[in-house]
Order: C-alpha cells, then structure tokens, then sequence
C-alpha cells in the first residue's frame, strides 16, 4: 500500500486545491485536516480566535486519525510547526511543503473564509519556514496552475519513494527533479547507459573510488589532480578528448566522485560534452555535499576570476555517504565548516545551534567519524539549499543569491591568496565582513559580527579579516561575477536566519571594511 502524501505550508499555498487535484487524479482519498477537525464541533475559524492551544490539540489528534491512511492529506498552515507533527508525518509518509510568498498568500487570501493569524503573517511566514523546509521536498507555487504544482508534487512522491533513503530531499525543478540522499556509506542506484566514466582526483580514488565502482557495471575512470589549479580550459579540454577516445556518447553517464573541484569541472564536461550528458554526483567533502554539488552550477575558472565560465547542468541524483568525511585531511573539515556556518546565518537559530553542536568534532583531530549530529546538520543544508534552487534555479530573482552570504569578499579573499585559503576558509572570512557591513548598512547589531568570528573559531576556522583587506582583494571584488556597473547586491545578515540582498558599491565595501585596519 503506498504510503500518505501529506502537504504542507504556509496559509494560502494551496494544499487543499492541489491535494485535491492529486486525489482525484490517481483515485485517492483526499483528506482535509481541517475539515476532521472541524468535525469535533466547532468550526476551525472560531476555534482558532477562541483558543489556538485547544486548536493545535485537536489538530494533532485528527492527525492521529488520518495519518495511517493511503491517502493525500492536505495540513492546515501551523500543522507541521506544532509538537511532533512533523516527524510523524515524515516517518510515515512523504512530505511536500507548497511555497508561496507573503504578499502571494494575502492576495489569495482576500474575499475568502477568516483567517484569524493572517494578522500575523509575516512573523509567521519566517518563523515557519525553516520548519516548511524539513519536508521531502518544497514545490515553489509561484505562477504555476494547480495542475502544475500537482505534476511537480506528484514527480516529487515518486523520487521519494524510489530512493532507499527515505530521509531524502528533493530538488523540486519539475521534469529535472532529483532526489540529494545522505546515507552513511556510499550508495548508488542501478544505472542505465551505454558507457559509464568516473572523473575524480587522485586523493579521492584513493580512498572511495573502490566502493563506487563495485556498486556499478563496467565503468572507465580519470583521475585529475586535486586543487583548484584543475578547474581550467586545459583540464577541461583532456577531459573532453579522452571521453570522446574511450567511446562515450550522448546516452554514457558521468559520475563526479569528490570534492567541489571535481564536481564543478565533472558538471561543466557533462553540461556541454554532445550538448549534454547525464551527471550523478558523489560528493566527498562537507562543502560539496552541502553546496557544491546541489544546484545545477558548473564551472571552471579563468585568470581572471573564479567560476567565470560555466553552465547551469542539473545531475541526476547527488549521493552524500557521510564515510568519506573520515578521510578529509583535518583542514579540509573545518573548511566545510565555513559553509556550515553560511546556512546558519541563512536558516535560523535553530541550525545556529545544531552546527554549534558539531564545532568540537570539526576543530578535532584527524580521522575522527563524523558525529551523528552531522547527519542533522547536512541535511539541513541540503533542505535549505533545495528549498531556494526549486525557486530560483537560474538567480532570475534574488532568491538564490542569498547562498552567495560570505562569498563576495570571500571569493576575492580566495583569489587573492592563490591557492593558500580553502574556499571555506574564504568563505568564514567573508561572513565576517558580511556582518560588519550588515552593521553599518542594514542594522544589524554589533556583536553579531563577534558572535560569527567567535563560531569560526570554535571550529578551528581562521577569524582574522583585516589582514586580508588589502588592495588586493578590494580589486578582485570588482570582477566578481554578481556586479553590475559599479554595483554589487550584496547578502546583509540583519539576524541570524534574517538575510537579504542589498545594493552595495565595491568602494563602499573599502570604506566600511577598511576604518577595521590598524592604524
């Protein structure tokens, strides 16, 4: 029996309409909390501006009634937020969140029946959805039919229930969907293609490129050396000849097996070898199985600038095993930290406090299992990230370059020193100066700059800016691949899990930054 499709958000996404949609389609029973509630005796609406504590009681015991059945179960827009609702339904079933902005949501909500917290709505919306993107999955709602949203989620259930990890989150991108599993040790699907090739580093074949290839028919490898020097035309161009020497086609399949370098030039080879290939990812770092690998950006670096030529390539499946961080050289751990660190200025107080937890394990020594928190702490980001490329896939509008928090003067940083930062390290650096420019721009508070300085720390992460604010730096921040003109929309942390982008010029960035010099 195929398990319950439950559906959750925020008031107004349109649950009741889509679940319905999808019910009716595939001869299920629709279930509407609200209306099991409403059976109880009073009406929802009344209830609720009576006695919201009486209303969330009720509403978890009608979930109890309804959560067993093979059904589609549409959840009212608090449901999921309150006591364990949440992990019984994902224990159960499958997920979906619906997204809808705000101002969306109180457009939909206009002439309809009372909505008594729509008062609160845009508390609520924030507070909410870091909640919202615990789900298998978020199917962004906007401009879409019901019929529509109603393929996607569908699409949605099916990779969920496909995938052994049921644990999984979704990239929900319509026909491009794929599922993100994190499992313990590697672990690939059966596969299907004319020829398979494995394209990793040299330290990574070492130790994981034995596992993968056992979990796959015959497959051919290359292997490149590791470090951003290898993101270049030169690499990319062998790469290419000898795929097309080894007999790959356009139905083979590539699978990146490490870290952000391999999976950024893996992707570009599959974005434009025949015009496109199939990619899976294995990702073998923190960094890249938290960012680097989800989201479709592929790339390789000129002497210019990092990523500066590249493509949007969505993988098939991107496959974390949390066995490979075992091998990361202790430096590498605590760069993966720097991005940590980024989704938790991003999602709130919450993940603050889960990466926090796993600071001790980052700042340790060498060849130490991750802790089982991590597995929290991955998927987290996973879910955070997901949630924003299903909105915003191509950074058409602003709400994907939230992710880029801490790189603007990070990459620079990064550039500058040639290969003597990790990117996470730069990225750290960068949230530092994120929010002392949040500070003096955005009202953010201070001692927010020194609560991020004082996690890098505590992850064994450098914290130190101002030796980095060299001429240097300031002129790489001017061929950053966001600016306009002379304009750069730069990621303000106003709050920890209060982010946004604000119109900033790379001469404002010296003149906030610079005054932090010594004299």
């Amino acid at each position: 029996m195929r398990p319950p499709l439950f559906l959750i958000g925020f008031m107004a996404s349109g649950k009741t309409s889509v679940g319905r949609a999808i019910a009716e389609r595939e001869g299920r029973r629709f279930v509407d909390l609200d209306d099991v509630i409403a059976a109880m005796g009073e009406p929802v609406a009344s209830l609720v501006a009576r006695d919201e504590a009486e209303f969330r009681r009720r509403e978890a015991s009608a979930l109890a009634q309804v959560i067993a059945d093979d059904a589609v179960i549409a959840t009212g827009g608090g449901a999921a937020a309150h006591g364990d609702n949440l992990a019984r339904m994902l224990a159960r079933g499958v997920v979906v969140a619906l997204g809808v902005d705000v101002a969306e949501a109180q457009r939909r909500a206009a002439g309809g029946p009372a909505r008594p917290l729509l008062g609160q709505a845009e508390a609520l919306a924030a507070r909410r959805a870091p909640i919202y993107r615990r789900a298998h999955a978020v199917v962004d709602t906007t401009n879409k039919s019901i019929a529509q949203v109603a393929d996607e989620v569908t699409r949605v259930e099916g990779l969920v229930l496909a995938t052994k990890d049921r644990g999984c989150t979704v990239v929900a991108l319509g026909e491009r969907s794929y599922p993100v599993t994190v499992t313990q040790a590697i672990e690939l699907p059966a596969v299907s293609a004319t020829r398979i090739a494995i394209i990793t580093d040299d330290n990574v074949a070492t130790h994981w490129l034995a596992p993968v290839r056992a979990a796959l028919p015959v497959a051919d490898v290359f292997t490149i050396r590791p470090g951003e020097a290898s993101k270049s035309f030169a690499v990319y161009q062998q790469l290419c000849n000898d795929l097309v020497a080894r007999g790959l086609d356009r139905a083979s399949l590539i699978i990146g097996l490490g870290g952000g370098v391999v999976g950024d030039l893996a992707g570009f080879v599959a974005a434009t070898l025949f015009r496109g290939i199939p990619i899976i990812h294995v990702p073998t770092t923190i960094v890249a199985m938290t960012d680097s690998a989800i989201g479709g950006k592929t790339a390789i670096d000129l002497p210019a600038g990092k990523n500066l030529v590249g493509a949007f390539w969505q993988p098939r499946l991107v496959a974390c095993g949390l066995e490979t961080l075992t091998t990361l050289p202790a430096r590498e751990r605590r760069a993966g930290f720097g991005e940590l660190w980024k989704y938790a200025l991003l999602d709130g107080p919450e993940m603050w406090r889960a990466v926090s937890a796993c600071a001790a394990w980052a700042a340790g020594a060498e060849g130490i299992p991750a802790p089982s928190e991590m597995v929290d702490v991955i998927r987290r980001a996973i879910a955070y990230k997901a949630a924003v490329v299903g909105r915003d896939e191509r950074e058409l509008t602003g709400h994907r370059a939230l992710l880029n928090l801490g790189h603007t003067v990070g990459h620079a940083i990064e550039s500058a020193a040639a290969g003597a930062v990790l990117h996470g390290e730069a990225v750290g650096l960068g949230l530092v100066a994120a929010a002392r420019i949040s500070a003096a721009i955005a009202g953010a508070r201070s001692t927010l700059a020194d609560e991020v300085i004082d996690a890098l720390r505590s992850s064994g992460l450098p914290a130190d800016l101002d030796p980095w604010l060299t001429d240097e730096v300031l002129a790489w921040i001017g061929v950053d691949k966001k600016r306009a003109g002379k304009g750069l929309k730069f990621i303000v942390a106003r709050e920890v899990g209060v982010c946004e982008p604000l119109e900033i010029t790379v001469n404002d960035v010296g003149r906030i930054l610079r005054p932090k010099l010594p004299a």
